[in-house]
């Protein structure tokens, strides 16, 4: 009986393969004999090749059999509005991301079926960074297809880490690339960009310090909103995901890691030293003590013609008792209002997670910019005395 039980199972399991190897045979008949025109509904291009990818193994072709069943969603556009309307690939974004923005804005309908046309065509790493005009009546088919690459004029800029945003308005005039002065007053009012990074910002803040350093790519044609956004996507993408929870568990708001980032950026000469330099502001800042920070001094004085520069340096020890602003940190506890410049990444994560030290006070000294920390004033007097000759 047992054996007559084995061989019954054997004859249903051999029955249920072939079943299965018939069904995957006649599916792959029937997609692989499909004709040009339904080829072309899940292809770019002309549509004569299957796909834009060369081999087709198995994955692709239950994939292809998917985007099949998805083709009345990958051939309809969702609108009839042929108005062109700007669209932007960031550098490093990739297809889950960019379907994601296409939805957001209204392009597609359905991010994952975009992302798998992407795929099954090859086009999910060719996806070109820059500026496109696209339009709501295109279908999923064309839209890939024009994010192959930018079609039109662009300029690329790079903004230095450590900047003051009247320094990027200026260079900003100087490339061509918009009003520097527009660029300002948007910075100034700090209201036309609703961002996630922006939630913690006091009412009535600028955009100084959230201007992210770094390449970009702008149309020619960009606003200064377009430039701002970028900014803070790029920074949001190149911060640690839990920076907001970092900063929380100082006790501080992202806006005020900003701030205290900022000054680092200026103080900064060596880059191993900036968790350090950021460790002795917020001891500082912790035990009551002022900053007494020359960075935001020298913010407080603004641009000096006789010299032609946004920083004078140096500045004298009549100047910090003279400067009457509330940025300088010589005359007013506490932080100052808000960052006095737009800091890199490493300043930004320096202040994040600095190091564990009790130092209060540092001073350069040397040639190569580097600093030499104390952790009491009758130490750092000796080192100063040092480094001075004394």
């Amino acid at each position: 009986m047992v054996i007559v039980r084995g061989v019954f199972r054997l004859i249903m399991f051999i029955i249920a393969l072939g079943a299965i190897v018939v069904i995957l045979g006649t599916g792959y008949w029937a997609f692989a004999s499909q004709n040009q025109e339904t080829i072309a509904s899940i292809s770019v291009g002309d549509g004569v090749e299957l796909s834009a990818c060369e081999a087709q193994g198995i994955e692709e072709f239950f994939l292809g059999f998917y985007l099949q069943s998805q083709a009345d969603i990958i051939n309809t556009p969702v609108s009839t509005d042929p108005s062109p309307v700007p669209y932007t690939v960031g550098i490093g974004e990739n297809a889950r991301s960019v379907s994601q923005k296409l939805v957001a804005q209204g392009f597609i309908t359905d991010a994952d079926v975009f992302r798998l046309f992407l795929r099954y065509n090859c086009l999910d790493s060719s996806l070109e960074a820059g500026d496109y005009q696209l339009r709501r009546n295109m279908n999923m088919r064309e839209i890939a297809q024009s994010l192959q690459k930018a079609n039109f004029e662009e300029v690329t800029i790079t903004i230095p880490e450590g900047w003051r945003a009247e320094q990027v308005a200026e260079y900003l005039t100087q490339a061509g690339v918009m009003d520097g002065g527009l660029f300002l007053g948007v910075v100034r009012q700090g209201t036309a960009i609703n961002h996630p990074l922006l939630t913690d910002r006091p009412v009535g803040a600028s955009y100084e310090g959230y201007l992210f350093p770094d390449t970009y790519r702008l149309a020619l044609n960009a606003t200064p909103e377009d430039l701002i956004e970028r900014m803070l996507d790029n920074m949001a993408t190149k911060l640690p995901p839990n920076a907001i929870e970092l900063a929380n568990g100082q006790g501080r708001s992202l806006f005020e890691i900003m701030t205290v980032a900022s000054i680092v950026e200026r103080e900064a000469v060596v880059a191993e030293e900036r968790p350090t330099i950021a460790d002795v502001y917020l001891n500082r800042i912790n035990q009551g003590m002022y900053l007494q920070a020359d960075p935001t001094v020298q913010y407080a004085m603004g641009y000096q013609p006789a010299n032609d520069q946004w920083w004078k340096t140096p500045v004298t020890l009549e100047e910090y008792a003279e400067v009457d602003s509330p940025y300088n940190t010589y005359l007013n506890g506490g932080l100052p209002p808000g960052p006095i410049a737009n800091p890199g990444i490493s300043s930004i994560l320096a202040t994040l997670e600095p190091d564990d030290t009790e130092y209060l006070f540092f001073m350069g000294c040397g040639d190569d910019g580097a600093h030499i920390f104390a952790v009491d004033f009758a130490t750092h007097e000796q080192n100063v005395n040092r480094c001075s000759g004394g």
